[in-house]
């Protein structure tokens, strides 16, 4: 059930903000976010990952290959950072820079290492 409505979610964020609608968009991703703190279940960070590496995938990541050549540490040192830039572009009102931040996180996140 959270898995379905976190796939959901993460989906209909990535559509809104192809259309542009970066408030709305910043608004599902931080629903997801909520729903990952309550839960704990591995499996289901684990699918949530491979949802965002689905959603992300590119031939041409330089996010993937900066991942290549960091440790684990470094990468969720760079995650907590822009959580935390997203958390500040969103409470001043600026969501299209809040909504990049945490996308620019979940590719750190993702599964999708070449």
């Amino acid at each position: 059930m959270a898995l379905e409505k976190i796939i959901k979610l993460t989906r209909s964020s990535e559509k809104k903000f192809k259309q542009g609608n970066f408030k709305e968009s910043i608004e599902d991703k931080r629903k997801v976010y909520l729903i990952l703190e309550s839960e704990s279940e591995e499996e289901i960070i684990n699918k949530f990952r491979e949802e965002l590496s689905n959603l992300y995938s590119s031939k041409f990541d330089l996010i993937n290959d900066h991942k290549l050549r960091i440790d684990q540490s470094k990468i969720n040192e760079i995650i907590n950072l822009l959580k935390k830039q997203s958390e500040e572009k969103y409470m001043r009102g600026n969501y299209k820079a809040a909504v990049k931040a945490l996308r620019r996180s979940e590719k750190y996140f993702s599964n999708n290492l070449s």
